[in-house]
């Protein structure tokens, strides 16, 4: 457990030092369970965002977006049951005052209990005394355990008594919004909202970094189907014969591993419960598999029966295998049509859609719930490197590396320096996402670009200056080859996206690599000259302006 606690601290005091992520207030001594992304941890974010988008959006039709508020009035919270329901067990120390969740507690000294979540406050308390658990800070008595609820309170406006509370998830805006957005879609199901937005919940003891926070960001998607349509997924055919990992209730009980089955035998199996849930399962699997998490490290666990939420006909929670333990990163739920009919009854609005046949119906509900906080920390743990070098450094995988290119000048003078602003100008008006970067010895810089997962660097030297070759140094192999200047944007693309490989580059620009320029044909890049003179114009003025 040291070591496993170690790799936790050596992967935040990088993220603290190489701007990725901080904790909120910091100069005032921090907030439990707040953290902001810095410089390197934003550009992350947005990279696995854009990523989502494209796999689980751009690449269907019938999906559209929203962006709600994270302040909504008590009445919807009523009808969705947060008020009732949404809380932790708390148990507090009689002497020093500190607050516990119970079920925590109980996890560090029970390995009898499989599942603390279903136990009830008087079987918790039951427990504690049995174990003679006592409070961790100053080993006093604690309290009889009692429910605190979860959920940020606020008042709207000047009056204190029209409440307010931040929302503990996103999908109640798209509830709540159901009928306008069926309206713009003309009833035309099945089709899917999605949110990527803030939601709050104040944790009893936020912990583990970037897992258990009292604000977080999630990416959700409610499907809507017709209920009797729910096993004509039009894409089935694609992804039934994909094959992932579910760890069934059978398996859970008899404390075995998860199976490796296809999605179409968990359907025929009655172990999913149908093809628009087992899509997404599938989606997700390739999903995670995108991210650098190999397929052994995890799996969808079938909540059991006394832990599936009231709302839901089945609950599957992808679970990755942290160092520190297992930890649930996406919640898919079936929530047939509870959450349309709840406000319907309370706010008396009509949310059911009209099928071509005339029929009324109120849809069903098929959600996939990612954490965007949790999925960053599962890419940090995946890509983090501290045993190959005398550096720590990340090894992302290309679509989610922060930045695709380092330039850098081998040193500052002698028309180095310049030569090197200008191209990395040149670059960014190509698109690529590149930095700068001309302080300190070239190792260093080296040594800096792979500690925050930067692709490759690139180097102006003084063999640059004379026959127009760079050198791109690897950040997988730290292997460095000579390049043609003109051919560096159209190489760089074709390696972020895989279509050659680094070692190509040998074979491609043989001569160059030699030590023989003389004659070498360069690669053709397809780009007027005209364009080409304008960036170079546009790069004049930076440079200009920089030195100004």
């Amino acid at each position: 457990m040291s070591d496993q606690k170690s790799l936790q601290e050596e992967i935040v005091e990088v993220c603290l030092r190489r701007g990725i992520i901080f904790p909120t207030a910091e100069i005032y001594g921090g907030v439990a369970g707040f953290y902001e992304f810095g410089p390197v941890g934003q550009t992350l974010r947005l990279q696995l965002i854009n990523l989502w988008r494209q796999h689980f959006i751009q690449s269907e039709e019938n999906i559209v977006e929203i962006f709600g508020s994270t302040i909504l009035p008590e009445k919807v919270f009523e009808a969705s049951g947060h008020i009732e329901g949404f809380s932790d067990p708390l148990t507090q120390c009689d002497k020093c005052k500190s607050m516990y969740r119970a079920d925590h507690l109980l996890e560090n000294h029970d390995t009898e209990t499989i599942n603390f979540d279903v136990l009830t406050l008087q079987m918790l308390d039951t427990r504690i005394n049995e174990l003679k658990i006592r409070c961790p800070s100053c080993g006093g008595n604690l309290l009889p355990t009692k429910k605190f609820n979860l959920m940020f309170e606020t008042t709207i406006g000047p009056s204190s008594d029209k409440k307010g509370y931040l929302r503990p998830e996103t999908a109640q805006n798209i509830f709540i919004n159901f009928k306008r957005i069926a309206n713009f879609l003309r009833d035309k199901l099945p089709f899917g909202v999605a949110q990527i937005g803030k939601a709050y919940r104040n944790e009893i003891s936020p912990r583990n970094f970037l897992v258990r926070m009292r604000e977080f960001e999630q990416m959700e998607i409610e499907m809507f189907v017709n209920p009797d349509e729910i096993n004509e997924h039009p894409s089935w055919d694609e992804i039934s014969d994909l094959e992932i990992n579910i760890l069934t209730r059978e398996n859970q009980l008899k404390k075995q591993k998860f199976k490796r089955m296809t999605v179409q035998k968990a359907l025929d199996d009655n172990i999913i419960p149908n093809q628009y849930f087992g899509y997404y399962l599938a989606l997700e699997s390739e999903f995670i598999e995108m991210l650098g998490v190999e397929t052994s490290q995890f799996w969808f666990r079938h909540l059991l029966e006394d832990e599936t939420a009231h709302y839901s006909k089945a609950n599957f929670d992808l679970e990755v295998q942290f160092p520190f333990g297992v930890v649930e990163c996406v919640g898919n739920a079936y929530r047939t049509d509870y959450d349309l009919k709840k406000h319907q009854e309370y706010s008396k609005a009509n949310l059911f859609v009209v099928t071509p046949e005339g029929k009324k119906i109120v849809p069903h509900v098929i959600e996939p719930s990612f954490g965007v906080t949790r999925l960053i920390y599962i890419i940090l743990l995946n890509a983090y490197q501290n045993k190959s070098r005398d550096w720590t450094w990340f090894k992302f995988p290309n679509v989610l590396a922060p930045y695709e290119v380092l330039v850098a000048p081998l040193m500052k003078k002698d028309g180095l320096k310049e030569e090197a602003y200008n191209f990395f100008w040149e670059l960014k008006d190509e698109g690529i996402d590149v930095i700068y970067d001309e302080s300190g010895k070239i190792g260093k810089r080296y040594a800096r670009a792979d500690e925050v997962g930067v692709l490759y660097c690139i180097t102006i030297d003084y063999q640059s200056l004379e026959d127009e070759t760079v050198t791109i140094r690897d950040r997988d192999t730290t292997i460095q080859y000579r390049i043609p200047t003109d051919a560096t944007a159209q190489v760089v693309k074709e390696l972020v996206l895989g279509l050659i490989s680094f070692e190509d580059l040998q074979q491609e620009f043989e001569e160059i690599n030699a030590g023989d320029t003389k004659g070498v044909e360069k690669r053709k890049v397809e780009t007027n000259k005209t364009q080409q003179n304008t960036k170079k114009g546009r790069s004049k003025k930076k440079q200009n302006k920089k030195s100004s």
